[in-house]
């Protein structure tokens, strides 16, 4: 079991509890100063706020600080995805579908790592992305990393979710 399974083990199930999905779990920094990146948002897909940011890490530090699992110092991040956000598991590319986003592949798919254009969802476990005019399919697993980008469309999609809701 990795480090990064086991802190999903222990952070998951209190997010759950707390009305929060678990976004991403990202260990940064090196030996001087780790940061553990804990990204959540709201499950009524509302606006987190810095109070629920606050909220969920003080209930995820003494956990932390009672299993241990991490050696070394660190620092206890939470955050929003924000925006432009991650894009970290398949249902994402399908939640997103119609914006824009930028994917990077772990190794090329014909001839290129990186693509960007509009989602058009998902078929099994392939992200269909538009680009260059043509419609791609790339396999999840191929993915090494991808994000919304931000435009005047997610803009205003952000915007009038934040207000309906």
């Amino acid at each position: 079991m990795t480090l990064n399974d086991t802190l999903t083990g222990l952070i998951e199930p209190i997010c759950e509890q707390m009305g929060y999905d678990l976004v991403r779990l990202q260990m940064q920094g090196g030996n001087t100063r780790k940061v553990l990146q804990v990204m959540a948002e709201r499950k009524d897909r509302q606006a987190m706020t810095v109070d629920d940011c606050a909220d969920l890490s003080r209930a995820i530090s003494p956990v932390l600080d009672e299993q241990d699992p991490i050696e070394d110092n660190y620092t206890l991040e939470v955050s929003s995805p924000g925006i432009d956000r991650p894009l970290v598991k398949l249902a994402d590319f399908d939640r997103f579908k119609g914006f824009e986003a930028k994917i990077e592949c772990h190794d090329p798919i014909n001839g290129r790592k990186r693509f960007s254009g509009r989602l058009r969802g998902i078929d099994g476990s392939d992200v269909i992305l538009t680009f260059d005019g043509a419609d791609i399919k790339v396999g999840f697993d191929r993915i090494a990393k991808a994000k919304l980008i931000l435009t005047d469309e997610l803009l205003a999609a952000f915007d009038t979710q934040t207000n309906e809701e």
